[in-house]
């Protein structure tokens, strides 16, 4: 019934399948995870007159000066990401409903089931406050149920606030 070119293609075949597998988890590993070296910005290198490369400190802006200069136009596009899950018109989805969010105190929407880790939060949505959930929020309330994975530009965040703040 079997004969060893039969069970020597079958063996093969389970081989080249694997071998697929692994190379294209390999792949998608590479595509879609990308290491920064868990620091934020770049480091500048110049070379001094000795010819040996001196290291600068990347100086990092406020963001409250970033916010100052937000244009809510920009943050009208980023919305699309959000929209997903929140909306603008006082309906809760997903997501609880965002217009006013900026300045309102954090898990205050009657009637929607926040996660524990956002009910244990204290104070406002500060537009810093904000600016910092929306970088990461796994970071920002450990255990919160937003999947969303961040928005790491501080312009991209400052102009989405500064266009919520617009949408009371």
């Amino acid at each position: 019934m079997f004969d060893t070119m039969t069970i020597t293609k079958a063996f093969a075949s389970v081989c080249g399948a694997l071998l697929v597998l692994l190379l294209g988890g390999w792949a998608a590993e590479g595509l879609y995870n990308v290491d920064h070296g868990g620091e934020p910005g770049y480091a500048i290198v110049i070379e001094d007159d000795g010819g040996a490369a001196a290291e600068e400190d990347v100086v990092e802006v406020a963001f409250a000066d970033i916010y100052a200069t937000a244009d809510a136009s920009a943050g009208e596009r980023l919305w699309r990401q959000c929209s997903a899950c929140h909306q603008l018109n006082g309906a809760d989805g997903v997501g609880p409903h965002l217009n006013g969010v900026v300045g309102r105190p954090k898990h205050a929407i009657d009637g929607f089931n926040y996660s524990d880790a956002l009910r244990g939060l204290e104070g406002d949505w500060t537009p810093e406050n904000l600016s910092n959930f929306i970088e990461n929020p796994r970071s920002y309330a450990p255990g919160t149920a937003m999947s969303y994975a961040g928005m790491r530009d501080i312009e991209d965040r400052a102009n989405l606030i500064a266009y919520l703040e617009n949408t009371d």
